[in-house]
């Protein structure tokens, strides 16, 4: 059964669409708990704001897929080494990001923490899930 073009280049890339579509609910989601504790002091003067931090962990995880989609073509058995050395590095650079949250004079350094952590998960398990999806498809 031959596809038309047009649907092999989406299936190619269905990875990404769903990094894109997962994070928009995600976020959408988590401002929603924002936007309901707007009240709450707790919830204000972050030292980066939520979009910051979603922008940054949105940029690696497309990084990460495009460069898994470019191993997946060359050799697959690479694809899950791949994901652990990047996932390291990405690991290293949110520390990196981390490292002014965590040595901030704002009261609201531990619910800041716990935020940043939350987002770090999700994006890692979205990572992992749809990397998954890619060594499961194994064209």
């Amino acid at each position: 059964m031959n596809l038309p073009k047009k649907q092999l280049n989406l299936k190619k890339y269905q990875p990404i669409i769903e990094i894109i579509v997962s994070s928009i609910l995600v976020y959408s989601i988590h401002k929603l708990v924002f936007f309901v504790n707007k009240e709450n002091p707790n919830f204000q003067n972050f030292y980066f704001p939520i979009e910051l931090i979603y922008g940054f962990f949105l940029l690696s995880s497309l990084l990460l897929i495009l460069l898994l989609l470019k191993v997946k073509q060359k050799n697959i058995d690479n694809v899950g080494y791949t994901f652990l050395f990047v996932t390291t590095i990405n690991m290293i650079a949110s520390y990196a990001v981390l490292y002014p949250i965590m040595h901030s004079e704002n009261i609201n350094r531990g619910v800041e923490k716990i935020n940043f952590f939350i987002i770090f998960a999700l994006f890692l398990t979205i990572e992992t899930l749809v990397t998954i999806r890619i060594l499961n498809n194994k064209q």
